[in-house]
């Protein structure tokens, strides 16, 4: 009789437990789909998900959902992954001193590698059809890729990318006349000229 009382109470213990175990759990969000640096969040991007409390989990509470649409993801943050304060910026884009430029670019005019917000570039001054090429260097500006998309009227390239205030008039107006070409650059060469 008292081992049936005691395997009984073990039963119930080992109940409760399980049952804290499980119900030990939090609402968060989570990436749906691949969220690349530098893009805008949108609705579609980000999901709830229950998982378990970990202490050594930090991402951010379902709650903060109004607050991640819209915002710009500062890091990639893989399908699946947990978003987490650090992957949302929180500064204006553009910052203090620096301009955001829209070039549109052909197919020529572009790498044929994705491009990604973070990305740095050079923006190459390239001459007129009319013109010849320059016997030096040629001007270039150095920028980061903010976003990309599609021109569906054109079929080309919209890049957007973050200049300094200083060079964003004179790139403005080499991209609209077509002549720019862009350079994509290694992360560990930039500063390197």
């Amino acid at each position: 009789m008292i081992a049936a009382v005691s395997v009984t109470a073990l039963g119930c213990l080992i109940g409760a437990w399980a049952w804290s175990a499980t119900t030990d759990t939090q609402e968060v969000l989570a990436a749906r789909d691949t969220i690349h640096r530098g893009e805008v969040i949108a609705p579609g991007d980000i999901e709830r998900i229950r998982i378990s409390g970990d202490p050594a989990l930090t991402p951010l509470p379902a709650s903060a959902y109004d607050d991640v649409v819209g915002a710009r993801a500062s890091l990639d943050v893989a399908a699946g992954g947990l978003l987490t304060r650090e992957a949302i910026a929180t500064d204006p884009i553009p910052p203090k001193g620096q301009s955001v430029v829209g070039i549109s670019l052909t197919a020529a005019q572009v790498p044929g590698l994705p491009l990604h917000g973070g990305d740095k570039v050079r923006i190459v001054a390239t001459p007129s059809e009319s013109g010849d090429t320059p016997a030096g260097s040629p001007q270039f500006t150095v920028g980061e890729v903010v976003n990309t998309s599609m021109d569906e009227t054109t079929g080309n390239i919209v890049v957007n990318v973050l200049v300094p205030y200083a060079d964003a008039g004179v790139l403005a107006a080499h991209a609209a006349t077509g002549n720019v070409a862009l350079v994509l650059d290694s992360v560990q060469d930039v500063g390197a000229e």
